[in-house]
């Protein structure tokens, strides 16, 4: 995987010359209707987000990115979510494809029919997007995420330290993986794995459990309640791939009495993990400032939709292999985050948090003490 800084992604100054005259700007759409704020020029772009469960990132960070990225770029723009269904998927793809957006941006929930939606795309001329997600052998013509292997090197290697930090010079650890089909779950194993693999290979680490959580609270702490009891209670660090999953995990340490003396990680920066992460419950977090990831993909619509292909390729500052089908797909890739109780703040500086909602009740003094805004 190749990758740059991510403040090449807004480089390229032709593109912020095009025209507006014939585009209308828009907020994004609810689950149920148009987006759009209509007008003669028709739908711009449309966007198809996974769901509301898996990670609260889709609706409270990545909606309103987008919304605010299309509104500045003067796109306009419809945002739908599946809600973890693939018909509904199926169903948003062929209405957007049928309205005539000229740009379609989908989150995938499985390669299946997130290929069966990029296919129908390029069969009637609309140009497509991967976003955050890579499809693959979907043929999507760009990708836009985060360095996804950089995630998981960033739990494995924010695990490694709340250990040490806990005063163990190591000890027995368990991976609570995303959904197997998700492709970046995958990514973001391949990180951890590759973090955490000296000192598993050294004998300082004892891998002795290694599942999936389904990006569900319910069944990562189902499974994480199986690999404590098999062990006897004796684990001392917990690789959990997003904050969702981390959440459930600590629900179960909790009625073991053992919360905050097991490192947990997490990702997304969600509130619920930012929370457990100033309780002390959670080690850490990866932080994916999606307003970013929002911006690369109005910024590729816009160059796209006025024909600028010199301006995309521009734009693509790396590559994501799609393993399926054998080639690389133009990416733009922006740089993952550690967080911890010392930086929850940076989270609410850079606006992908609300502090009203983190530092909500007894959580507040505990803010203070970070040094969180409020």
């Amino acid at each position: 995987m190749n990758t740059h800084k991510i403040g090449r992604f807004f480089a390229v100054a032709a593109v912020a010359t095009l025209s507006t005259a014939s585009l209308v700007a828009c907020g994004g759409g609810s689950d149920e209707g148009d987006g759009g704020s209509g007008g003669s020029g028709g739908t711009d772009v449309g966007v198809i987000l996974p769901d509301a469960t898996t990670s609260p990132r889709w609706e409270s960070q990545d909606r309103p990115n987008l919304e605010k990225a299309f509104k500045d770029a003067d796109l306009k723009a419809t945002i739908q979510n599946a809600q973890g269904n693939t018909a509904k998927f199926g169903q948003l793809c062929d209405s957007m494809i049928n309205e005539g957006v000229k740009v379609i941006i989908i989150t995938n929930l499985d390669s299946e029919s997130g290929t069966a939606c990029l296919k129908k795309a390029a069969d009637a001329g609309v140009t497509s997007i991967d976003y955050d997600r890579l499809t693959l052998n979907g043929g999507a013509s760009y990708y836009v995420s985060f360095d996804n292997v950089k995630v998981g090197e960033l739990m494995g290697a924010g695990l490694d330290e709340c250990i040490t930090a806990a005063g163990k010079s190591g000890g027995n650890i368990v991976y609570v993986n995303g959904a197997a089909t998700d492709n970046n779950a995958a990514l973001f194993k391949s990180g951890y794995e590759k973090a955490l693999k000296p000192k598993i290979d050294d004998g300082t680490y004892k891998l002795v459990g290694d599942q999936s959580g389904e990006w569900d609270a319910t069944k990562a702490g189902q499974v994480f309640d199986q690999m404590y009891t098999s062990n006897g209670g004796k684990i001392d660090g917990v690789i959990s791939a997003n904050d969702t999953m981390a959440g459930g995990i600590i629900a179960r340490l909790k009625a073991n009495k053992v919360q905050g003396k097991i490192p947990v990680t997490g990702q997304d920066a969600s509130v619920e993990g930012l929370q457990n992460i100033l309780q002390g419950f959670q080690c850490g977090t990866v932080y994916k400032n999606t307003a970013l990831e929002a911006k690369a993909a109005a910024d590729l619509a816009i160059a796209l939709i006025s024909g600028d292909k010199d301006a995309a390729s521009a734009l693509a500052t790396g590559s994501v292999k799609d393993t399926e089908a054998g080639k690389d797909v133009p990416s733009v890739l922006a740089e993952p985050v550690w967080v911890t109780k010392e930086s929850v703040g940076t989270v609410i500086k850079d606006g992908q948090a609300d502090s009203a909602e983190v530092c909500a009740g007894a959580i507040a003094d505990l803010c203070t003490e970070n040094g969180v805004p409020q």
